[in-house]
C-alpha cells in the first residue's frame, strides 16, 4: 500500500508518467420490452424483463495528473488481451516515454509470462522492459486509481441496457474523448501519513 502511495506522490514527468490500468467486465442487455422515455410529469419507464446477450470485456489506463485515460472494449479478457492491450499503451499511447509506470492489481494475468505467451521472446522482454510494475495489495483494489475512472464511465455512460459490443464501443470513445479534451483529472490526497493513522489497525505491532 505504501509502496503505492508513494508512487503517487512523483511530481508529473512526460519521460516517465504514472499510469493506473484496470479492467472491469460488462453484460450485454436487450430489453425485453420497449422502455417508455420520459416526458413532462412523468418519468421514463423501463421493463425488468430483458435479454442477456453475453460480456464484453473494458480494459481502463488513465493517467491521473494530466488527465488523459485510454478505453479498450475487448470480448475476451484473456491474457493476449492483456498483452495486447499493455503493448498498445507503450507503442501508441506512450511511444517516446522512457519508462512508464504501471499501477494494477494482482490478478492472474498480469505477469511477465504473458507477453512471452502472446509475443516473441525479443518483442517480449523489449516491452516487459518499457514498464515497471506497481501492485496493489490483496484487498486492496480501491488505492488504483483506474478503479475510479471505471465508476465514473460506468456511471455517466453504460450504467443501461446496452445490447452489442459494438454500441458499447462506441459510447465508450465517445466518453473516452470527451473526458480528455476536459482534462478531467483526479484528486488524490490519501497519503501515507493518512494510512497510518486511518488504517492503523492493518500495521503489524510492534514486538517489545
Amino acid at each position: 500500500m505504501e509502496c503505492v502511495l508513494d508512487v503517487y506522490k512523483r511530481p508529473y514527468d512526460a519521460d516517465f508518467p504514472v499510469i493506473c490500468m484496470d479492467e472491469s467486465p460488462k453484460q450485454l442487455i436487450e430489453e425485453g420490452r420497449s422502455s417508455i422515455v420520459m416526458k413532462p410529469g412523468h418519468e421514463a419507464r423501463v421493463d425488468y424483463e430483458y435479454v442477456r446477450h453475453g460480456v464484453v470485456n473494458i480494459f481502463m489506463a488513465n493517467e491521473p495528473l494530466k488527465g488523459k485515460r485510454y478505453v479498450e472494449v475487448t470480448e475476451f479478457k484473456t491474457k493476449k488481451d492483456w498483452a495486447i492491450f499493455i503493448k498498445t499503451i507503450a507503442n501508441e499511447q506512450y511511444p517516446h516515454a522512457k519508462k512508464i509506470t504501471l499501477v494494477m492489481d494482482n490478478f492472474k494475468t498480469h505477469t511477465a509470462s504473458t507477453f512471452y505467451e502472446t509475443f516473441e521472446p525479443e518483442e517480449a522482454k523489449k516491452l516487459w522492459d518499457r514498464f515497471e510494475f506497481i501492485y496493489t495489495p490483496k484487498h486492496g483494489s480501491w488505492l488504483n486509481m483506474a478503479e475510479i475512472e471505471l465508476h465514473v464511465l460506468i456511471g455517466q455512460c453504460l450504467k443501461r441496457h446496452i445490447s452489442t459490443m459494438e454500441k458499447i464501443s462506441r459510447e465508450v470513445e465517445a466518453w473516452t474523448s470527451n473526458r480528455n479534451n476536459k482534462l478531467s483529472k483526479i484528486n488524490w490526497q490519501f497519503t501515507n501519513k493518512d494510512a497510518r493513522i486511518k488504517l492503523k489497525k492493518l500495521y503489524p505491532s510492534i514486538q517489545d
